[in-house]
């Protein structure tokens, strides 16, 4: 069945041919089994001929059948069993795709993905997305995704770096996501360009201003310490429960509808509900020793079913009341949520966490290979830690420098 010329076929032959054998030469043949039509690599090794199935015509199309084929031959030249060693022909195989499949194309794909499989909650997510990667990734969305390197990924990110800040981090984020699952698909391997911590943060650094001119303005974090002293000094809900806030990382609409269900003092967890959560998912809270204080606290002054319970009967807190507290006490012109930015510099800037884990405890979607390497049962163990080092951190006051 063999031939030496390659590329005989065309999607159209393909489609009106009933023959049960067409070849595309090269040793590609696509053949009739039963009801299915199926790519197989007509070769030799080791002296006797053999037939390495590629895949089916309805999930395997013409030029990623080439792909496998090519793929397929590279290790026969290198003297490897493509049969015997399928994993290495994989890899060669997504290599080969890699090399033609711009970064674009995955991207749009990496993105109608997640709108299918329900990742994101709303419009406005999806937007975002498809903005970023589409305007502001304009000049890697041409490029292989295999060529994709520090270089490439500056290229992106410094127009809009220290101008457009916030935008500008959420793009790395995005880029460095897209370029994570595309190594679990084996489309790429080695460091990831877009990673911040021990690669970008050398070249890049975040503007001063940065945590006064977001939308989300950020206390920095080496001043919540002295914040927070100064909070646990108040003796009401809603001091608790901006403290609460700080300690969890977590959203203000997520405190306030807090309710005594999802608290599990026994375990040191706090469960949010899907219902609940921005993104649509279970979000498991480990809770530091000051956090379960404060909870042992609001527990010995329950009203209803609320945590912090606002004014009115049986009413969550109002929305105003943490942000009135921060205001009126050493925290005017930052947000509640800016401590999650705060949070998560901290993690970046003063400790060796990975970043991955700092974004599982914000509830942020994290990319699928971060998602495989931390889907263990440590990951919650991991994120206990963590939070018990920020708690320690923002509870504890800096020592005075002695004046001399």
């Amino acid at each position: 069945m063999g031939s030496h010329t390659k590329n005989a076929l065309t999607v159209k032959t393909i489609a009106s041919s009933k023959a049960r054998k067409l070849r595309d030469g090269g040793g590609l043949w696509l053949v009739t089994k039963g009801q299915g039509r199926y790519w197989i690599f007509d070769h030799r090794f080791g002296g006797k001929r053999r037939e390495m199935g590629l895949g089916p015509l309805h999930t395997v199309g013409l030029a990623e059948a080439r792909d496998r084929a090519e793929a397929a031959r590279r290790l026969l030249r290198q003297g490897v069993d493509p049969i015997g060693n399928r994993a290495a022909a994989e890899i060669e195989a997504a290599r080969a795709k890699a090399a033609v499949r711009t970064f674009g194309e995955y991207a749009d794909a990496f993105v109608n993905d997640a709108v299918k499989a329900g990742r994101w909650r709303g419009a406005s997510t999806e937007a975002r997305w498809r903005n970023m990667l589409t305007n502001h990734a304009g000049p890697i969305r041409s490029k292989p995704l295999a060529d994709i390197d520090v270089a490439a990924v500056l290229s992106a990110l410094r127009p809009v770096w220290g101008s457009k800040q916030e935008t500008a981090e959420k793009l790395r984020e995005a880029i460095e996501r897209v370029l994570d699952a595309a190594k679990v698909e084996g489309l790429r391997d080695g460091e990831n360009p877009a990673a911040w911590r021990g690669n970008l943060e050398h070249v890049l650094h975040r503007p001063d201003s940065l945590t006064t001119t977001t939308s989300h303005a950020a206390m920095p974090f080496k001043a919540v310490p002295k914040f927070l002293t100064g909070l646990q000094k108040l003796d009401t809900i809603g001091a608790r429960a901006l403290e609460f806030t700080v300690l969890t990382a977590a959203r203000s609409g997520e405190v306030r509808g807090a309710n005594w269900g999802e608290i599990d003092l026994e375990r040191r967890l706090w469960i949010i509900p899907p219902v609940r959560m921005k993104g649509g998912r279970e979000h498991r809270v480990p809770l530091s020793g000051r956090a379960i204080a404060i909870l042992t606290e609001m527990q010995s002054k329950r009203l209803n079913d609320f945590v912090f319970p606002g004014a009115k009967d049986r009413a969550p807190m109002s929305e105003n009341t943490m942000s009135k507290v921060l205001r009126e006490n050493g925290g005017k012109g930052f947000t509640v949520h800016g401590f999650r930015s705060a949070f998560r510099d901290w993690v970046t800037e003063a400790t060796t966490y990975d970043g991955a884990l700092a974004e599982m405890s914000l509830a942020h979607v994290v990319g699928d290979a971060v998602v495989r390497a931390y889907a263990r049962s440590d990951a919650l163990d991991r994120r206990r830690e963590l939070m018990a080092d920020w708690a320690r951190f923002v509870t504890t006051m800096p020592k005075k420098t002695e004046k001399t």
